[in-house]
């Protein structure tokens, strides 16, 4: 589990992430009915101006959809991952929402793997999270720090089960300086983890 506390601001996770779908419906029947999470709160926007629903994801955190009856067409691609990481180019737009991780418990990652394909879901192939030169390994490595896969929401919401494979430890893990919009690395004064 990934832990440093924040001097300036306590947080305690999440409250709610919120996206946009075409299809409430068809959104509360994926969420729900396929992944599990129990909605919990539901609103018609006044005006006639659309929907906005919540499920739990655990750990007092939700996930939020808007639905409005006018929103622009999906924008793979540019406004989200046009691809499964692993599958193409996963690049989007600056300021887009690129995917989503849930986070799972690791004793039971291979078997949430093998429920959503059970279920219908396409999804990637696992990848371990490493230290090697592509980053991502076939096995568990002493070096792997996190172990995912990925797949898509009907509205093509990428999204992701994950696990921490081992503590993250600021002095080992964050080396490396940031880049700035022209992609040249820059020195930034970041807060120091505890």
């Amino acid at each position: 589990m990934a832990t440093a506390k924040n001097r300036v601001f306590e947080f305690s996770g999440i409250n709610h992430l919120a996206l946009v779908c075409k299809d409430m419906a068809r959104t509360v029947e994926f969420y729900s009915n396929v992944l599990g999470m129990p909605l919990i709160k539901t609103l018609d926007l006044p005006h006639g101006f659309g929907q906005h629903f919540f499920f739990d994801i655990g750990n007092g955190d939700a996930l939020a959809f808007f639905w409005f009856p006018n929103a622009p067409q999906a924008a793979p691609g540019i406004a989200s991952a046009g691809m499964l990481p692993g599958e193409g180019n996963i690049a989007s737009a600056h300021g887009s929402m690129n995917h989503v991780a849930f986070n799972v418990p690791t004793e039971r990652f291979d078997e949430y793997y093998g429920k959503l394909q059970a279920r219908g879901v396409r999804v990637s192939r696992i990848m371990n999270h490493d230290e090697s030169p592509a980053q991502v390994s076939e096995t568990v490595s002493p070096t792997t720090f996190v172990r995912s896969f990925y797949f898509f929401d009907p509205d093509g919401v990428c999204l992701e089960f994950a696990c921490w494979t081992r503590p993250l430890d600021p002095k080992i893990d964050v080396r490396h300086e940031p880049v700035d919009a022209s992609g040249h690395k820059r020195a930034v004064r970041m807060a120091p983890a505890e």
